[in-house]
């Protein structure tokens, strides 16, 4: 896709209804983000997020998928302690999810896990930029690689993890000059979220996009639906029908 320049469509799901519904709108790729800590599980951080949680929806949202490519985000401290335990635990994703692909955060210091781990036949997609996993190190969500030192480095990990084997790139939240310097320099996709048009793709958390969350407005969300309005009025009146006595009618009764 890249090479014809054609653009490539990500998206998140959890669950499988939201992964049927996006693979039959034609989605390129679905992402098992561990955003599922935020989005489902109320969480502040994507921190919480266990292995075996990331399994179980991992396995609902590929039993609903056809054609879509499925991304299974390795949690945090999966893959960060060793390769061995990195190989043990992608291996395991994989066998217990049937997913495509696992996808990874970081940088040099992960190159030599995600050559193993495609070296025995897992893909791996990458991610770096803003790493929702090192929220701690960070201290904030802000834009990262808007200082020339971390951007450089920003761009020389992505180098290492072309090389190391991963198939594709998130770039998050980086500024758009870098995300299009690093797109331009690697043969494999980039996918961008917050990182500007010159990426080969785009990625949203679908409950964003979806107006679903009303707390969380960053710049790089476009809103296609306002569905927590929606949702709510329709939880009212199916309340206020039922408190009226309006429903269930006679013709909805057996």
């Amino acid at each position: 896709m890249k090479q014809r320049k054609e653009k490539i469509a990500m998206l998140t799901a959890y669950d499988f209804l939201t992964a049927k519904f996006l693979d039959a709108a034609g989605i390129d790729v679905i992402l098992v983000g561990d955003s599922l800590g935020n989005v489902i599980q109320g969480n502040e951080t994507t921190l919480p997020v266990t292995l075996e949680e990331m399994i179980y929806h991992t396995k609902i949202v590929k039993r609903a998928v056809t054609n879509a490519i499925v991304v299974a985000d390795m949690t945090f401290m999966s893959y960060q302690v060793g390769v061995k335990e990195a190989i043990t635990n992608c291996g395991k994703v994989m066998k217990e999810t049937a997913c495509d692909a696992v996808k990874m955060e970081g940088g040099d210091y992960i190159a030599e896990t995600v050559r193993r781990v495609v070296e025995i036949g897992i893909p791996v997609m990458g991610h770096l930029g803003l790493t929702p996993q090192s929220i701690n190190k960070f201290g904030s969500y802000k834009t990262r690689g808007t200082e020339k030192e971390e951007a450089d480095k920003i761009y020389k990990d992505s180098l290492l993890l072309e090389k190391a084997g991963c198939f594709a790139i998130v770039l998050e939240k980086i500024p758009e000059k870098l995300g299009a310097k690093i797109s331009r320099a690697l043969k494999i996709p980039t996918i961008g979220i917050g990182a500007g048009p010159a990426c080969d793709g785009q990625v949203l958390v679908t409950h964003d996009m979806l107006g679903l969350i009303e707390d969380f407005k960053p710049r790089f969300v476009r809103r296609y639906a306002n569905m927590a309005v929606d949702t709510k009025d329709a939880f009212r009146k199916y309340i206020k029908d039922v408190k009226d006595k309006k429903f269930p009618a006679l013709k909805e009764s057996y």
